[in-house]
């Protein structure tokens, strides 16, 4: 029987809902999936483009004849160009997070990934179009670091407030499994097509096909996005609004702090799982096949390591992690990368071993970043500062390695990583532990 309100409650009143934390409405595994599938196309894309550089250049950009490299630098220097607008991405996508829902921006990303891998793999070569094809490429690269800008404030910040109590290590792991899948199956892809097309086939239409791929994954993305549960808790939708600025303005020191965790970490990142196949062919006399099939075997390697990575820093803290990465890359990035001696074997070591330290960063960037910043600005307050800090020094890595070899200094740059990661860890040493606090919801 329906219980009667007490005398002189009006009729149409209800009685408030509870109050349910994020984590509790939506099942955890969906929640993973849905963050997973998403970002993993949207790193599929991003990443093919590097695997690619080199046909990229040779069909985009016009051949100097006195310098071979001056195509593929200008491939690096759109690929860096795509990094800069990621803060703006980060920015703007972390505010719909912030203000619409995280799922509204997961899905906004996805659609602007697909629609611009789409664009990559339909631009024109130079011999075609001329000075519009590589006009067209770095219109295509800008929308795609406008959506991985996007991606990674809002799917952080998402797969986190989806995580149990003493599980945000674990959940934060995902971001780079998911990232890895993309990157490993977008290297896996051109190994076969480097493998199993003749060059002319390659540089005609054969990269071309992973753009195109990477569209209709985008499709499959924001289908199963669309079934994801809203992390942002009730108080925080019924509440007033963020501003777009109202990280930045309120929070500079931990916008400070963002930077300062991923300078070291970006740096390495990018130079171990996207340039590094470049290095060894640009320094040694390997294989292109070789080197791309090396980057594809420490990629699956890299993947297996991120869960375990979480884990241990719920167990044991976020510190640890941090330092065994910092101080590893500080000290050994010289002597590793001075190994690669050409062969096949020296590379895929060299490999493995960088990703075993980067473990220590990757596997819970996002849990970190996550607890630095409260609720309400979570999603734009780690956007920008991590996509600005990424694309200064992340995207930049290719660009700044193959520009040293060209000035005949290729020596200096595993020096440059092992000092911006030595900058991070004294960062780290000073960093309050959070693994084991409340995330404020």
């Amino acid at each position: 029987m329906a219980k009667i309100p007490p005398r002189g409650t009006p009729l149409t009143q209800t009685a408030p809902a509870p109050t349910i934390a994020p984590a509790a409405a939506g099942h955890p595994v969906r929640q993973l999936l849905a963050a997973s599938v998403g970002n993993a196309v949207e790193w599929f894309d991003w990443y093919a483009y590097t695997f690619l550089a080199a046909y990229i250049a040779d069909q985009v950009f016009p051949k100097s004849s006195g310098n071979s490299l001056v195509p593929l630098l200008s491939t690096f220097a759109v690929f860096a160009v795509g990094f800069f607008m990621r803060p703006v991405g980060g920015l703007l996508m972390g505010a719909v997070a912030d203000r619409h829902g995280r799922r509204a921006a997961l899905t906004v990303t996805i659609l602007l990934m697909g629609g611009s891998s789409l664009l990559v793999g339909l631009t024109p070569t130079y011999a075609a179009a001329g000075i519009l094809a590589p006009v067209v490429l770095v219109l295509a690269r800008l929308l795609q670091g406008l959506s991985v800008g996007g991606e990674f404030a809002a799917s952080t910040t998402f797969l986190v407030e989806s995580a149990g109590p003493g599980r945000r290590g674990l959940f934060s792991s995902f971001q780079y499994v998911s990232t890895s899948i993309g990157q490993l199956a977008a290297s896996g892809i051109a190994a076969l097509l480097v493998s199993g097309l003749a060059e002319g086939q390659m540089n005609g239409w054969g990269w071309r096909v992973p753009f195109v791929i990477g569209a209709l994954l985008g499709l499959v993305g924001f289908w199963i996005r669309r079934s994801a549960h809203e992390t942002r808790s009730a108080e925080q939708q019924q509440g007033e609004r963020p501003g777009l600025f109202d990280a930045l303005r309120h929070h500079p020191r931990e916008s400070l702090l963002i930077c300062g965790i991923t300078a070291g970490g970006t740096l390495a990142y990018y130079t171990w799982t996207s340039y590094l196949p470049t290095y060894a062919e640009l320094n040694t006399e390997i294989d292109k096949a070789d080197a791309l099939l090396a980057g594809t075997l420490s990629l699956a390697f890299f993947t297996l390591l991120q869960p375990l990575g979480g884990l241990l820093s719920d167990r044991f803290g976020r510190k640890p992690s941090l330092l065994f990465f910092g101080v590893g890359f500080a000290v050994l990035s010289v002597p590793l990368l001075r190994a690669v001696d050409g062969s096949f074997l020296s590379l895929l070591l060299v490999s493995c071993a960088g990703m075993v330290l980067l473990t220590g960063f990757t596997s819970i960037s996002a849990a970190v970043n996550a607890e630095v910043f409260p609720a309400r600005v979570r999603a734009a307050g780690i956007g920008f500062p991590y996509s600005l800090t990424v694309a200064v020094f992340g995207g930049t890595a290719p660009y700044v390695g193959t520009l040293l070899k060209d000035l005949d200094r290729p020596g200096l740059f595993p020096w440059y990583v092992a000092v911006l990661c030595l900058v991070s860890s004294a960062v780290y040493l000073r960093l309050p532990e959070s693994a084991h606090k409340e995330l404020e919801r």
